[in-house]
């Protein structure tokens, strides 16, 4: 990997409404062309709203959907990398062959390639499948990049597993903050009238979005994915109201130490920019660590125990 500039972005989409939220994209795209990004991540199924999306039924779920490479949505992000030699992550619901529907992030890149990684823990919605591998490629910037959705994110093996797969980078699209953990100690919603009254009162709006309901919960775990991984990690995440919860925004760029090289403090929109000096991923201690792995030792990560339930049981707690 060599030294490349590259973005994150926070944006509060609307739900369903595809022209509004591409045109957001566009909007963060341009901005960042003037500043020489190369790599771009946008936050998960911001193309096509998410949260909204567990009260519709098939046909309106479906209705969102589109196929992947084909679609519109696809169609208009490699427009946009080809016309700006800029790699840009976004999310969306993908609808495959065999009409089945994924949380999907797509991957556009400027030499006319894609790269699409199906969220692997699913429960938005009962219409979701989850997907079943990694997603790891190679760029024409020189680096390889892996992607891992929300979720994924949480689970340590997903992480390493992506490292192991040569991941330098990892995209970590998000819409998260502000949910109602099953767990005492998990994050907990926050009050609209908060959010609602941020131009008056901005110091409580932020005091909630970087508290335990946001940024406290990700630094209990998120700096951890990228220290003991060696990646560099782009977080991206919604912010603002969708549907009954409010996203917490927090957009990040995080070193192979996990230490933070940009954050967004903005109560809204917004985008952050960091050159990633490559020079530190050798002698990062994850990547050290990755060198000792004595993978005969681990056969038992691959059995099961029986405690596993399926992510919407975990989430709701059902």
């Amino acid at each position: 990997m060599r030294d490349i500039r590259v973005a994150t972005t926070q944006f509060q989409h609307a739900p369903g409404d595809k022209a509004y939220n591409l045109g957001r994209i566009r909007h963060f795209v341009e901005r960042a062309a003037k500043e020489k990004v190369e790599i771009i991540a946008f936050p998960e199924m911001c193309i096509t709203g998410y949260w909204h999306t567990r009260h519709l039924d098939r046909e309106a779920f479906a209705a969102l959907s589109e196929p992947v490479p084909d679609g519109s949505s696809t169609r208009e992000l490699l427009r946009l990398s080809r016309q700006h030699g800029m790699t840009i992550g976004a999310g969306l619901i993908e609808r495959d062959a065999g009409d089945r529907f994924y949380n999907a992030y797509v991957v556009a890149m400027p030499d006319g390639s894609f790269a699409v990684h199906r969220k692997l823990h699913v429960f938005v919605s009962e219409f979701l499948t989850p997907g079943d591998r990694y997603t790891v490629f190679d760029t024409p910037h020189g680096c390889r990049v892996g992607v891992l959705i929300c979720y994924d994110n949480n689970i340590v093996e997903n992480a390493r597993a992506t490292a192991l797969a040569g991941a330098e980078i990892l995209l970590a699209p998000h819409q998260t903050g502000g949910c109602n953990s099953v767990s005492p100690k998990g994050m907990k919603p926050i009050d609209r009238a908060i959010w609602d009254r941020r131009a008056e009162d901005p110091g409580a709006c932020e005091a909630e979005l970087r508290g335990p309901k946001g940024r406290g919960w990700l630094m209990r775990w998120l700096p951890s994915r990228a220290h003991d991984n060696g990646m560099f990690i782009l977080f991206a995440n919604g912010v603002g109201p969708d549907d009954d919860e409010i996203r917490t925004g927090n957009a990040m760029i995080l070193d192979p130490y996990g230490e933070i090289v940009a954050e967004s403090r903005a109560l809204g929109d917004d985008i952050v920019v960091a050159d990633l000096d490559a020079s530190l991923l050798p002698t990062s201690s994850g990547r050290r660590w990755m060198r000792a792995r004595r993978p005969e030792l681990y056969e038992s990560l691959t059995r099961r125990t029986g405690n596993e339930q399926e992510t919407r049981q975990v989430r709701f707690g059902k």
